[in-house]
This record gives C-alpha cells, structure tokens and sequence, in this order.
C-alpha cells in the first residue's frame, strides 16, 4: 500500500557528512508527518527529528545544530542533512511517515527498512 525506500547511508569519519533521502510511494492520501529515527547497536529506537506537515520541526538534543530534515511534498521525499557526523551517531537510521491513505481512513505509521550509517574515529 504505501512504501518507503531510503537511502544515503554509509561509512563517514567523524566530522564528515552525509544525507539521508526517504522517498514514499504508493496509496497516499495525505501525510501528516515525517520523522527519521535511529538505532543503535543495544538501544531502542529513538526520535532525531520530525516535520509536520505545516513545516514544525523537533530535534532531539543531540542533533541540534548538526542535522536538519527537511521535505520535499512533491516528491513526498523526506532528507536527513547529517553534518559533523560524530561516533556516537552510528546506527541503523529509519524513516518514519504518519500516512493517511483515505479521507475515510485513520492515519498509521509507515517505516522504511533502515539505513545504516556507520562514524569512525
């Protein structure tokens, strides 16, 4: 029904960047919002950004200042601009778009199947 597909992944030194796209296809009434998460090896999975679709934006603490997502509604694309990447942000990366694909029908969320980005120091 709906699909996410990311991709921008990779293997960065610490200081580098990298950008994350997420592209939705599929039966998409609306989306409502768009959020990357990570996890990492022994932790649970956890918010590092989110859009609404009035263009709101959150961060979690240790990303400001270095990571910004942004959207593309046209494209239904949504981007993780990572920059000074650090050891710490190592993890598997998902998209996550809360999706409406009726007027009739409630929103769920939609997941892409993970990216991983790995910071060497």
């Amino acid at each position: 029904q709906v699909q996410l597909v990311e991709s921008g992944g990779g293997l960065v030194q610490a200081g580098g960047s990298l950008r994350l796209s997420c592209a939705a296809s599929g039966h998409i009434f609306s989306i409502n919002a768009m959020g990357w998460y990570r996890q990492a090896p022994g932790s649970q999975r956890e918010l590092v950004a989110s859009i609404t679709s009035g263009g709101t934006t959150n961060y979690a603490d240790s990303v400001k200042g270095r990571f910004t997502i942004s959207r593309d509604n046209a494209k239904k694309t949504v981007y993780l601009q990572m920059n000074d990447l650090k050891p710490e942000d190592t993890a598997v990366y998902y998209c996550n778009l809360v999706v409406q694909t009726s007027w009739s029908r409630r929103a769920n969320d939609y997941w892409g199947q993970g990216t991983q980005v790995i910071v060497s120091s």
